[in-house]
């Protein structure tokens, strides 16, 4: 089985640095190097660097580029300018999601698809099985890394290693140019921590070169590499969903809180249908929550009503380092989800308080 994981291309690095490494989406990954909490507070209040270059990269080109990414995704790419990134997912036919992912576009025949790294080949396949006009795709996962710069510092910190005005690039922005030395460099606006900063894609065989330039940058500024612990709490206090946990084959954008990114201004995988469901209503919402009494929220725990009788269940949950309560995303009957309403979460068959909140429950 040891065989079948596979290594990021700073893998041994992150050994040296002290990361705690674990199996994670097929892939040998640095959860922590500290402990979760100094990790968080490092993104939330100053600059740290995640190495996320399991996730996966697909080039879509050709004249027929944009008619396959309108198909296959809920978003209108048709509104995206050069040098601008959209969040999206990919439909299924059945209602629910085959990933979400975010789609960045290089100019009118060129665009870059990041996926997540646990649905690479379902993704892969999914794509091409709708290509039925063409485009060019390339899979470049296993040749790119990607590190998360991020934190309120981030754009201090990097400054000095590019002659591109960090400050200029808006979020979900990004340009390619010069950093720590190497031309081609993607530097993106965009990261999942709500915490700003930039994500900084590179060639396999530049990044021990970037990562070593990004550490020098930013000792300064107290820069530190952060697991993927840390990257589950920051991105849970956002409310952004996390596929697997929050989202998957069998939930619906619109349940999801994701009808923002499902535009109906064109066809799109069973768009008909999930156009049919925004109109007539869902059962179920997913919602964010913060604890009213000590407790600390888990996957798969029962949410129940002052009756006690089951609403739904909790998708994502932990104790929250910014807010030091417990927080969490999970789907309640539709009826339980407006804000300021009172759920219990079934934790070792007590059920303690909570209040539905509007996202993002950090909001710091």
């Amino acid at each position: 089985m040891e065989d079948q994981i596979k290594k990021i291309q700073l893998n041994d690095i992150h050994i040296a640095l002290g990361g705690k490494m674990v199996p994670f989406a097929g892939y040998n990954m640095p959860v922590r190097y500290s402990s979760d909490n100094e990790e968080h507070h490092c993104v939330r209040n100053g600059v740290g660097v995640f190495d996320v270059s399991h996730m996966g990269e697909f080039m879509v080109e050709g004249p027929e580029a944009l008619n396959l990414i309108q198909k296959v995704t809920s978003n209108d790419a048709s509104t995206l300018v050069n040098g601008q990134a959209q969040y999206s997912c990919f439909p299924n036919e059945h209602g629910g999601i085959v990933d979400d992912l975010i789609v960045y576009k290089f100019e009118d025949e060129k665009y870059m698809l990041v996926v997540n790294a646990s649905n690479i080949e379902k993704d892969w396949n999914w794509v091409n099985q709708h290509n039925t006009m063409g485009a060019e795709l390339t899979n470049i996962s296993d040749e790119v890394s990607l590190f998360a710069v991020q934190g309120p510092k981030a754009a201090q910190a990097m400054q000095a290693l590019t002659p591109v005005n960090l400050s200029d690039i808006k979020f979900y922005h990004f340009t390619v140019g010069e950093f720590a030395g190497i031309q081609n460099v993607i530097i993106s606006g965009t990261g999942y921590t709500g915490a700003g900063g930039f994500e900084i894609y590179v060639k396999n065989e530049d990044a021990e070169q970037v990562w070593k330039a990004i550490f020098e940058a930013g000792k300064d500024f107290d820069i530190k590499p952060i697991g993927l612990g840390a990257r589950d709490t920051l991105r849970l206090e956002m409310g952004y969903c996390l596929y697997g946990n929050d989202i998957n084959d069998t939930t619906s954008p619109i349940e999801a809180g994701l009808g923002w990114i499902t535009k109906f201004t064109k066809e799109f995988t069973n768009s008909q249908a999930l156009k049919a469901q925004k109109e007539a209503g869902v059962t179920r919402k997913l919602v964010g929550f913060v604890m009213q009494e000590r407790g600390i929220p888990r996957g798969h725990y029962p949410i129940v009503d002052s009756n006690g009788e089951l609403i739904g269940e909790v998708t994502s949950g932990t104790q929250s380092p910014s807010m030091g309560v417990g927080i969490g995303l999970g789907y309640v009957k539709t009826e339980f989800s407006k804000p300021g309403t009172e759920i219990y979460i079934q934790i070792r068959n007590k059920n303690l308080k909570a209040q539905v909140e509007k996202l993002p429950l950090y909001k710091g």
